[in-house]
């Protein structure tokens, strides 16, 4: 049984080296522009919202997390907001509006021109995300989307979109986790004085 274990834990281990390989080789602009409108977004003394389902709230949490506190150096706290994380907004938001509200009414009270909401959906396709962008597009704010292989309609709604080349859900989070290391690391690059 032990061995059978450490069989599937190196099989899942190549299968999501794989996965970042493949991501490797079509993401890099795109990352590199995402990264630029972040900075010159922060720089510019606006905000960062971000906004995802499930295992992608978790991640907009953990992205916001790192540009508020800090990734890897010492600065200034930088104005990052994850959507998902105010209950009694989402709970009245969604009573009184319905849940494909729940981003877009936020976006619509803190965003503000200048401001970048990064969506991620590994699907495209979650209607609550999609709401927030065409919300952030209404209201002057750039668009980050993180998504799986297909964009669907959030990918056509945003300025940058990261696609992750991978059919597999689970692969397409963790690509998503690096990626969004990449974003914080180079923000604190661009933002911090001899950053190395």
């Amino acid at each position: 049984m032990t061995a059978s274990i450490a069989a599937r834990c190196r099989q899942a281990l190549a299968e999501a080296a794989a996965a970042h390989e493949r991501a490797a080789t079509v993401l890099d602009r795109p990352v590199a522009e995402a990264a630029r409108l972040l900075v010159e977004a922060l720089a510019g003394g606006c905000k960062v919202l971000v906004c995802g389902n499930g295992g992608s709230a978790a991640e907009s949490q953990h992205f916001a997390a790192e540009l508020t506190g800090r990734y890897r150096r010492e600065r200034k706290g930088l104005a990052a907001l994850a959507l998902s994380v105010d209950t009694s907004a989402l709970t009245a938001i969604g009573n009184d509006y319905g849940f494909e509200r729940v981003f877009a009414r936020q976006v619509e009270a803190l965003g503000r021109p200048g401001d970048v909401l990064v969506a991620i959906s590994t699907s495209g396709r979650s209607a609550n995300v999609v709401a927030a962008a065409e919300t952030a597009r209404a209201g002057g704010l750039r668009v980050v989307a993180v998504t799986g292989q297909d964009p669907g309609p959030l990918g056509a709604l945003a300025d940058v979109t990261l696609a992750v080349p991978d059919p597999v859900t689970a692969h397409v989070q963790e690509v998503h986790l690096t990626l969004l290391h990449v974003l914080c690391d180079e923000i604190e690059r661009a933002l911090v004085l001899d950053a190395p």
